[in-house]
This record gives structure tokens, C-alpha cells and sequence, in this order.
């Protein structure tokens, strides 16, 4: 039974020709969403939009958007470490963060 099933397989792969194997589309990757990071990249915090910063783990919707409050109040983030002052990113959200974010000056 076995040596039927392996002749069969093996019937398959020679019944095709370097043409057809060749002709067959490539699989493609999921479309990424325009303005979206790619996985591990990272985000400066004084120009990432809302989808950008939700990227980042532990950063969902709400707190995307009180870093965008924070950023608006305060004229940019000077340093990573003032992402601390937003209200729910502590410490230890901020450890887990430090290697993804980056800050660039603020624009006059």
C-alpha cells in the first residue's frame, strides 16, 4: 500500500513539466497597510501616526492616542525615556519599548 501511495506522489511530480513548474505564480506576502512599519522597526515617536505607534506591543488604540495628546501639549519628545509621562506607560512598558522608539528633535 505504502509503495503504491510513494509511486503515485512520485507520478505527480514527473507528470509536470519544468514549464508548468516555472509558470506557477509566486505566493505573496499579505498587502501591508500604507504608513505601516514594518514588524520590528522603529518608530520615532514625534512623527508616527496613530497606526504607527499601535504597532508597538502594549501600545493599543487609546494609549496611541495619548502619546499623540502628550506629543501635541508638550512640543515634541525631547528624549525616549519622556514617554514615561504618558499616563499608563510605566516603567516597565517603557523598558519593553526602548529598543522600538526613537525621537528626532521636534520641528520649530
Amino acid at each position: 500500500m505504502m509503495r503504491i501511495a510513494a509511486a503515485l506522489v512520485l507520478a505527480s511530480f514527473v507528470a509536470l513539466t519544468p514549464a508548468e513548474i516555472l509558470a506557477q505564480p509566486p505566493a505573496q506576502e499579505p498587502a501591508a497597510e500604507k504608513n505601516e512599519p514594518a514588524r520590528g522597526a522603529v518608530i520615532n515617536l514625534n512623527t508616527a501616526t496613530a497606526a504607527q505607534l499601535e504597532s508597538l506591543p502594549g501600545i493599543g488604540p487609546r494609549a496611541a492616542e495619548r502619546i499623540l495628546e502628550y506629543r501635541q501639549k508638550s512640543g515634541g519628545f525631547k528624549k525616549i525615556e519622556e514617554l514615561m509621562n504618558v499616563k499608563g506607560i510605566g516603567e516597565k512598558s517603557f523598558l519593553k519599548l526602548k529598543s522600538r522608539i526613537t525621537v528626532t528633535p521636534p520641528k520649530a
